[in-house]
């Protein structure tokens, strides 16, 4: 009876032996399941280590409800301009530029964004011909949303009861002559201005000590913007004649860049006017982007510029209409109207400012050619020139024209005075 009661025992224990192994393998064959991995395509069973804890069997998530987009109020919308392509088959009517959200933000609102019709401003969506590289309509939208973004204004100056008019423009000119003497491009001159303008924009109170400074560090990050081979920092700190350090211009430097917000690419006057000058010469089946214009023409107009740049009044004018105003003093309006869609009414305040700009640069020399070492001869209008800019600026300044009622018409080649197209004539006139 005991050895037969054993026998029932070890076979109880043996049944309850094999129901718990049983249990073991099929708990980790659940728990092998819940391990599998998706790699490429295929599941495999991954290797469950009997020391790690249980992982966790989470819910199946529920698919959330497509909510809908959270849209911006008009007030955080970021302004730009589109081309309405709206005029007439005779040419007579102007497109209307429309004030439109980015791609990427939708107003809550649409009927809030107002529209803004600039009758003065375009007839044609480009004047740039068709290019093989891109758009040209693209371009010249993207050109135009520059003269929104990059702000300037001459009222900067009731900022700094300090400053005068006259010491920007004493340093101006000792900007071109430092551009001269290291064969920096007039593009690198025309953006340290922008820069230096825009940065006095957002200060308050600045003395004129740090004019200096502020003029040389503008055009020290200009020309890395813009040359191949900028001047290293210690020759815009030796230039200054020990009134500032390589460690003065890096502060400078840092302090500019946030103030401007990294916004360092506008179209100055000179882009805008190589710009116009290129349409104006180019020629079927010819490479847009290979200069084609004379260059001896080129370099009497941005001379022109050059003086006018000296005036803080130059910064009431878009950098675009200053470019027209003073290509139109070289050319006739017609030409100016192909080449930059601007009407003659949005111009002709700009012609009339710079008129006697003209007549003073007209009593001077014709500017020639001048040759740098290691410039090429192709590449010498590109390089800025300086010339005795502050005597020209004040015998211009003192022959400005005192009523400003007068009508002027515009200049036609020879310097002739034409009217403009019936078309382009004021309606009240």
């Amino acid at each position: 009876m005991e050895r037969q009661a054993d026998a029932d025992i070890r076979i109880g224990a043996g049944a309850t032996a094999d129901a718990f192994i049983h249990s073991s393998l099929r708990s980790r064959a659940i728990n092998s399941v819940c391990t599998m991995s998706r790699r490429s395509g295929r599941i495999t069973l991954q290797a469950r280590d009997s020391n790690r804890p249980e992982p966790t069997v989470r819910a199946p998530l529920k698919k959330r409800k497509s909510e809908p987009t959270k849209k911006l109020q008009p007030a955080t919308k970021k302004q730009n301009y589109e081309i309405q392509k709206c005029w007439s088959e005779d040419g007579a009517s102007p497109c209307v530029l429309i004030e439109t959200p980015h791609k990427e933000l939708e107003p809550a609102d649409p009927s809030s964004f107002k529209q803004y019709s600039f009758k003065n401003l375009f007839i044609k969506p480009s004047p740039i011909p068709r290019l093989s590289w891109a758009n040209e309509d693209d371009v010249w939208i993207k050109m135009l949303n520059k003269e929104l973004k990059y702000v300037h204004d001459k009222s900067y100056l009731q900022q700094h009861p300090k400053l005068q008019p006259k010491m920007r423009a004493i340093l101006l000119d000792w900007l071109l002559e430092v551009c001269e003497v290291y064969s920096l491009h007039r593009q690198t001159a025309y953006l340290a201005q922008d820069y230096f303008d825009r940065f006095m924009l957002t200060q308050q109170d600045v003395s004129k000590d740090t004019l200096q400074l502020i003029g040389i560090t503008a055009l020290f990050i200009a020309s890395k913007i813009e040359e191949i081979y900028p001047p290293k920092i210690f020759e815009f700190a030796y230039v200054t004649d020990g009134a500032c350090d390589m460690w003065d211009i890096q502060r400078m430097e840092l302090l500019i860049l946030k103030a401007l917000d990294w916004n360092l690419c506008p179209e100055t006057p000179i882009s805008w006017l190589k710009l116009y000058a290129q349409v104006d010469a180019q020629k079927d089946g010819e490479n847009f982007l290979e200069p084609q214009f004379s260059q001896y023409m080129y370099i009497q107009i941005t001379q022109l510029l050059d003086l006018c740049m000296m005036d803080i009044n130059s910064l009431e004018y878009n950098y675009n209409v200053l470019a027209a105003a003073a290509f139109c003093h070289f050319s006739s309006f017609d030409v100016v109207h192909k080449v930059s869609g601007l009407t003659w009414d949005s111009v002709h305040p700009c012609v009339r400012w710079m008129t006697p700009y003209m007549d003073t640069l007209r009593s001077e020399a014709t500017p020639q050619l001048k040759t740098f070492p290691k410039v090429k001869a192709d590449d010498r209008h590109n390089i800025q020139t300086h010339i005795t800019y502050l005597d020209l600026l004040r015998k211009a300044q003192e022959h400005q024209i005192d009523s400003l009622d007068c009508q002027m018409s515009p200049v036609a080649v020879g310097m002739i005075l034409t009217p403009p197209s019936s078309t382009e004539k004021p309606v009240n006139s």
